[in-house]
């Protein structure tokens, strides 16, 4: 229990009716999880605005309201706390509430359009492989030492991050690695966590759905490191156009990573395989399991970070040498024909490019690329055309097919990508809205020695159809038709 007065501590208030001696037991911003003692937080969220639910939140046991705009009836015992902006009062609360769980361990966030999973999964691998307890926030899985959590969002609520973030602590962890999405930023539910350090992947076009234009989208990247302590390190990548930008106002220790461009650490891709890849890493070899050189990007982002969390260059290295990718990011499956199976995430089109350049790079003979693709609906519309022009100009056949059509017809989806397709080409490009059947169709076309490379949903284990998840994984799905047909 706590009481209400210490948990406004850091909170711009603008005015406080009732008394701020009440003891509060939970902290919550849904009306639903309210129960006896609860501070309520009236947020104004994408789909509802928490005011409406104040009355339902006193109901239902609230003891203190927070708001932007204090409501025309006060309650006789409640307390009401108008501030300038809720979901930044939210996030100090929370952090308040669980004695600020951010400050007792070293917290990394990882943020860009592509490899935040990849980059933060193989943190939390290698910190473990090193002897540390470790914590991990990402898309596919949270995961406290060795216990795993569901995921379901790439950056929790400011209440469940802190909540996840205090068992952390009573578990002993003293690393935790999380992707911070460009949407956490803008809704504030990283507000009142305290980062040790920042890492920058990349940006590219995504979630315009959500930030309206790319420079919107920028720059809710870049508040990140705007909000970076001077204690802390904002490490870039310099092969990103991007990355000077992102770090402009930091008043964090700025260091970067590359592939190509000059930066503070920097790998140079040796041999690349797809047994794995061969890097020169500030000067020492690594041999990695990892393909491709955005994967090469990975590596040299973790290094890094290892080396500014004060880890030994050649302990990191020798971790490294042993780390597998992350489920569904260029995960590899193969069958007794020879027939190559990759799974992959990639779901915009810069990581579909990167991908398919990957795997043409590493093919040394006539092997074909053969791509599934889709896209979700209810996102960004304005890839689809792209993405199915990326895979079409970079494969030798392709099966467009329904990825999470959510709320939209899968075929109205599918005609939207058609229309990126070069007319000189329509004959390699198939359309299949049935996914299953669409893999199927990939793998019957596939020859000994082919690649075929299913794209755009990687880690996930279900397919959302009008509002409904229904059971579907692609790396399963992939793996059985393999065995099927290519024995």
């Amino acid at each position: 229990m706590k009481l209400l007065k210490d948990l406004l501590y850091g909170v711009a208030i603008d005015r406080i009716e009732g008394s701020t001696n009440t003891a509060v037991e939970r902290v919550a911003f849904d009306s639903r999880q309210v129960i006896a003692f609860t501070l309520f937080v009236a947020v104004r969220g994408t789909q509802a605005d928490g005011h409406a639910f104040i009355a339902k939140a006193i109901e239902g046991g609230a003891c203190a309201i927070v708001c932007e705009e204090m409501p025309a009836e006060l309650k006789e015992g409640i307390t009401y706390v108008r501030v300038a902006d809720a979901a930044a009062a939210l996030g100090i609360l929370a952090a308040n509430f669980f004695d600020h769980p951010s400050k007792r361990m070293r917290l990394v966030g990882v943020t860009g359009t592509n490899g935040k999973t990849s980059v933060a999964t193989l943190l939390y691998r290698l910190f473990r492989a090193l002897g540390k307890k470790s914590g991990l926030i990402s898309t596919v899985e949270i995961r406290i030492g060795q216990k795993t959590v569901p995921s379901t969002h790439t950056t929790p609520d400011a209440v469940r991050l802190n909540e996840l973030m205090a068992e952390m602590v009573e578990a002993g962890v003293t690393h935790c690695f999380m992707e911070v999405s460009s949407h956490s930023v803008v809704q504030e539910r990283i507000s009142g966590l305290r980062f040790a350090g920042g890492v920058f992947t990349n940006i590219t076009h995504d979630h315009l759905d959500y930030h309206g234009t790319f420079a919107a989208y920028i720059k809710a990247k870049k508040r990140f490191f705007d909000q970076l302590p001077a204690t802390a390190f904002a490490l870039v990548n310099a092969d990103d156009a991007n990355s000077g930008v992102m770090v402009q106002n930091t008043r964090a220790t700025k260091r970067s990573f590359a592939v190509r461009a000059m930066a503070d650490h920097h790998a140079r891709v040796v041999e690349n395989q797809l047994t794995g890849l061969h890097l020169s890493i500030d000067g020492h070899d690594l041999y990695a399991r990892l393909v491709g050189e955005f994967n090469a990007s990975n590596l040299i982002a973790v290094y890094a970070t290892a080396v500014l969390l004060g880890e030994a260059p050649l302990d990191i290295l020798t971790a490294l040498s042993d780390l597998e990718p992350p489920r569904g990011r260029f995960q590899v499956i193969r069958s007794a024909s020879g027939v190559l199976g990759i799974v992959d995430y990639a779901h915009a089109p810069d990581a579909l490019k990167n991908v398919l350049d990957t795997i043409n790079e590493v093919c040394r003979g006539d092997e074909r690329v053969i791509t599934v693709v889709g896209c979700g609906g209810d996102r960004d519309r304005t890839k689809r055309p792209e993405m199915a022009r990326i895979a079409t100009m970079l494969s030798a056949h392709v099966v467009l097919t329904s990825d999470n059509p959510r709320s939209e017809d899968p075929m109205a989806i599918l005609d939207e990508m058609r229309a990126g397709v070069p007319a000189g080409d329509q004959g390699r490009v198939f359309v299949n809205a049935d996914r299953r059947e669409a893999i199927r169709q990939a793998v019957g076309m596939a020859k000994p020695g082919d690649v075929v490379l299913l794209a755009g949903k990687g880690h996930e284990t279900y397919q959302e159809i009008n509002g409904v998840k229904h059971p579907f994984d692609d790396a399963a799905v992939l793996k059985e038709t393999l065995e099927l047909m290519h024995k």
